[in-house]
């Protein structure tokens, strides 16, 4: 890649971004939600377990609410994990929108897995977990933190995803700018699948990477959303409030 998927998001999510303001932003412990001013709505994780040790964790541009999108999205050049979070969730808001292209349903119902397949899981994803060492041969995560047996250290994902013909690789690895690095152990991979509410739905972001799938979120009920992040809620509650998408990038 040319470029890195954070320089080319920020460049499709600005040719949407044009009049367009944000309204609303909520930095919850789980997820960070921005509304936009025409109630498109996006959510990015929050990595609060990186915030700063004082009682301020957000340190980037203020007030947001009433600045322009484009201006926002110039975070996603910051180092810093919250303001990446609240740039990805306005480029999620500008794209949240669904499109024929787009099929409905859980990623596994949307994806060709065979019994002799090694897949590669970077980020721990238990919904899928169960599934998807029943279809496959086996089953790798990569995890920051160790969630018990079956679980490797984040860093073994580099010498592993080259033997894998399936990659499921979270979206939160574009907030903490691991993601360039991670696609390109993924180069031999059949199936690399961008999964999770962080997910820009804008396949030319990674037109000419090893992506084929990507798997993510419109929402649906912006104000409950908006509600669910304040009180500090996540996936398990947003389930009634958005509808799960997923997007197969053209090779």
């Amino acid at each position: 890649m040319s470029q890195t998927i954070r320089t080319r998001l920020k460049k499709s999510a600005a040719s949407l971004a044009q009049g367009r303001t944000i309204a609303d932003v909520r930095i919850g412990l789980g997820y960070t939600a921005v509304q936009l001013d025409n109630g498109q709505t996006g959510v990015a994780c929050t990595f609060h377990k990186d915030a700063g040790g004082s009682c301020t964790v957000f340190h980037g541009m203020r007030p947001l609410k009433g600045k322009p999108a484009a201006q926002v999205l110039t975070m996603l050049d910051a180092e810093d994990l919250i303001e990446s979070a609240v740039a990805i969730a306005t480029s999620n808001a500008l794209s949240n929108t669904a499109s024929p292209q787009m099929s409905s349903g859980d990623i596994l119902g949307n994806v060709t897995l065979y019994p002799e397949d090694r897949v590669g899981m970077v980020g721990y994803f238990a919904p899928v977990i169960p599934e998807l060492r029943a279809r496959t041969a086996r089953l790798d995560i990569f995890e920051k933190q160790d969630r018990g047996p079956g679980t490797l250290p984040a860093n073994a994902a580099m010498d592993i995803l080259p033997f894998c013909q399936v990659a499921v690789i979270t979206s939160t690895s574009i907030i903490n700018n691991t993601v360039d690095g991670i696609l390109e152990a993924c180069g031999n991979c059949r199936d690399v699948i961008m999964l999770g509410a962080s997910t820009p739905l804008l396949p030319e972001v990674f037109a000419h990477t090893p992506v084929t799938v990507l798997s993510g979120i419109i929402v649906t009920h912006p104000g409950n959303i908006l509600q669910i992040v304040s009180e500090g809620g996540g996936m398990q509650l947003f389930k009634k409030n958005i509808s799960k998408v997923n997007c197969t990038l053209q090779k």
